[in-house]
Order: structure tokens, then C-alpha cells, then sequence
């Protein structure tokens, strides 16, 4: 399967409007993730998002450069401008789900939580 393109139909739309494509790429399982960890080679990637297999994650960095979310560089994968602006436009949501952690009481980070653990053991 190709990767999701404004102008073309996607899972969910026939209309292939530029907001259908960009949810369908981004709905796709370890999407999201690899673009939040990207590191710079394969080997980081995979060990940053745990549990996903190779094949998966081979799928998934395709279809994240076919979109131009993400490019080849000299050892390993870098966000292209339009990955970087993605970026930018998830920053209010990443700050808006850290406030809504906090709201139940849990830490908005994982060094929040880290420090949440250390102080709970002394």
C-alpha cells in the first residue's frame, strides 16, 4: 500500500482532501511514534519504539518519506521541512496532553514520572 497523498482517495474519504491524507498517515500503528522518536538510525529507532517489529518499522519510515515527513541522511533519517512543521503544529496538542495528565494527577513526562518514583521511595 502507498503512502496516503493529498488528492487521492484514503481509508475513510474519497475525497482525497489534504486533511484525510494527513490523518490516514498519521493513523497508521507506529506512525506518530517513529516521527516523535526519530533518531538518526534504524537501530535507535527501533530500540525508541520498544516493541515494533522491523518489517513494521521498515513500512512505516517508507511511507513517512513518501510523504515527505521524513528523509535519508548520511547514517540514518532526519525530519524534512514538512516533518519539522508537523512538528510544530503537534507542539500545542503534546502541551495540551501534559495539562490533561496533570488534571488526574499523573506527571505531564516521563522525567516527571521518574521523579514522582524517586521521591516515593524515600
Amino acid at each position: 500500500m502507498s503512502a496516503p497523498r493529498p488528492g487521492r482517495r484514503v481509508r475513510g474519504s474519497q475525497t482525497g482532501r489534504p486533511i484525510m491524507a494527513a490523518l490516514d498517515v498519521l493513523g497508521r500503528r507506529w506512525a506518530l511514534r517513529v516521527l516523535w522518536e526519530l533518531r538518526s538510525t534504524f537501530r535507535a529507532l527501533a530500540e525508541a519504539c520498544e516493541s515494533i517489529s522491523p518489517a513494521v518499522l521498515n513500512t512505516r519510515l517508507r511511507e513517512l518519506r513518501d510523504a515527505q515527513l521524513i528523509e535519508r541522511v548520511d547514517e540514518g533519517y532526519a525530519l524534512t521541512n514538512n516533518g519539522r512543521q508537523l512538528g510544530d503544529a503537534l507542539a500545542p496538542l503534546d502541551a495540551w496532553s501534559k495539562r490533561w495528565a496533570r488534571s488526574f494527577g499523573q506527571p505531564a513526562s516521563v522525567s516527571d514520572s521518574a521523579a514522582v518514583k524517586r521521591r516515593s521511595r524515600r
